[in-house]
């Protein structure tokens, strides 16, 4: 990569608008990047971090304001035209050929020739010197689908390199990551800073903004808040600038409490490798159980095999002392159960539809009445949704694409509430969301749980497990590694758990 001269101006964002239909989601914003330096950008689900960022990408463009890369004003007409200008973004929703290799991602739609024939001898000799100067250790030939997300995301900046970027947008780049991952990912990420890439860094953890960043600009309610030094902020400054408010708990006090047995699982195994093998655990009513495990844990296999989403080989489920046979999702439902997935956009919602429909799908079967359809119900309960979890939307018939990842969230955990489940499958419920909708979020299983329902939590976050469970279970290798008291529990005992069958 050809370096550039550090501290010189890459991009300016000025007086940047954009109004959707009923919200304005961008009012006067300002950005300011230099070369070599990491820029976070801040603020609540729905501040309008991801719209600015689509405005300087090209996939929108903005209602006024104006966009200079390198003191040039640019108007990129879509995503193509911005790497080809020298801005990439890596998104936190990963938009890959799953079935093709991993060099073929990278030079998709420009693979190298020769006499009129794509050269693969050519494509993988650039995406080997490519990864060698990142220090990426993958074969290019491996098909991508077959990787990790953290994997996964490191094609995506080689990518980025290939392009020359001068710019490059990470948003939430380790929401799914390992804190090994995270580290490799802030080793690459540093040498694009030193080789003078500007980085645009949006993410909703704090103490690792302040950990990486030079500089940190916060919004709120689609305006700029302010662009500080990240060495003069500190958690609770940033807090207040994102929400308004001081935000003293960040984990609302528990007023839960545990009861008889609710769930009993007996030594369950996944019916495909690889999966959960042997698990056995019991979920008592009110309770809270935290899952903890390092990624490959298979903590998603082990819901989706309680869910019935995923078939199991051995072992028994049983709820309220009677035997429990998810054989699909509708069983599931039927048997009280719920299960909020891990990748929102790829597995809960309806992007193309509106939260009408998001919300009542699950529950959609009470709405019918001689054949058809109850409008009137279907609005009720939509408000409802809308009413009692603070989503922000326009109308209950605003397509569930147009809100934040936040927003999206909260109706799909009410679309589960409408089913009125006993137990409730929660994996990653608060992946990139933020500081303020995170805290809602946690009320709200608090209070489930104080209703008498039982909750399992997957996360990959430990301050958020340590924060709310009353036990956390600890997968390793697809095993139970070993269940904690919350007294007892410590970061360095998951730790040491999580690593046993590795």
């Amino acid at each position: 990569m050809k370096d550039l001269n550090r501290g010189t101006c890459l991009l300016e964002m000025k007086g940047i608008d954009k109004t959707f239909p009923g919200v304005k989601a961008l009012d006067q914003v300002e950005l300011r990047l230099e070369s070599g330096t990491i820029h976070a950008l801040m603020g609540e689900n729905g501040a309008g971090k991801s719209t600015l960022m689509k405005c300087l990408f090209g996939i929108y463009r903005a209602d006024a304001g104006e966009i200079l890369v390198e003191g040039r004003p640019v108007h990129f007409s879509g995503p193509k035209e911005a790497m080809e200008g020298g801005v990439s973004m890596v998104h936190q929703e990963l938009n890959q050929v799953l079935k093709r290799s991993v060099m073929e991602n990278i030079w998709l739609g420009r693979f190298p020739k020769r006499c009129g024939f794509v050269s693969h001898r050519e494509m993988f000799g650039r995406t080997k010197a490519i990864f060698d100067e990142l220090g990426i250790d993958l074969n290019p030939r491996s098909i991508i689908g077959n990787l990790s997300v953290s994997q996964r995301q490191m094609v995506e900046i080689a990518k980025a390199v290939s392009y020359n970027a001068k710019i490059l947008v990470l948003d939430e780049p380790t929401s799914s990551l390992t804190n090994e991952e995270v580290e490799h990912l802030f080793r690459i990420i540093n040498k694009l800073r030193a080789d003078g890439v500007g980085i645009i860094y949006i993410s909703h953890r704090m103490e690792e903004i302040l950990k990486i960043s030079d500089r940190v600009t916060i919004m709120r309610d689609g305006r700029w808040i302010g662009t500080e030094s990240a060495s003069d902020l500190t958690v609770d400054k940033i807090i207040k600038m994102m929400v308004g408010r001081d935000l003293t708990h960040r984990f609302p006090p528990k007023t839960n409490t545990p009861g008889e047995d609710l769930l009993v699982v007996r030594e369950l195994s996944g019916m495909y490798s690889p999966t959960c093998q042997d698990v056995s655990f019991t979920l008592r009513k009110g309770e809270i159980l935290g899952v903890a495990g390092l990624v490959g844990s298979r903590r998603t296999e082990l819901l989706e095999t309680i869910f019935g989403i995923a078939r199991h080989s051995k072992g028994t489920i049983s709820k309220n002392g009677m035997p429990i046979n998810n054989r699909n999702s509708s069983d599931a439902i039927r048997n009280g159960f719920a299960m909020l997935t891990e990748e929102r956009r790829a597995t809960g919602i309806f992007a193309g539809l509106d939260v009408m429909f998001n919300s009542v799908i699950a529950n959609i079967n009470s709405y019918k009445r001689y054949g058809f359809l109850s409008g009137k119900r279907m609005s009720e309960d939509t408000k409802w949704v809308i009413d009692s979890l603070k989503v922000k939307t326009p109308s209950r018939n605003t397509y569930i694409r147009n809100l934040s990842g936040g927003n999206q969230q909260k109706v799909i955990i009410g679309r589960w509430l409408l089913t009125d489940p006993d137990v409730l499958l929660l994996d990653e419920p608060t992946r990139g969301i933020d500081v303020g909708a995170k805290a809602e979020i946690y009320q709200l299983i608090i209070n489930l749980a104080a209703e008498g329902k039982g909750i399992i939590v997957v996360s990959s976050e430990m301050p958020e497990l340590l924060g709310i469970s009353d036990k956390i279970m600890v997968m390793s290798g697809g095993r139970l590694a070993g269940i904690l008291d919350i007294a007892a529990a410590t970061q360095e005992e998951i730790m040491r758990l999580a690593a046993k069958y590795v």
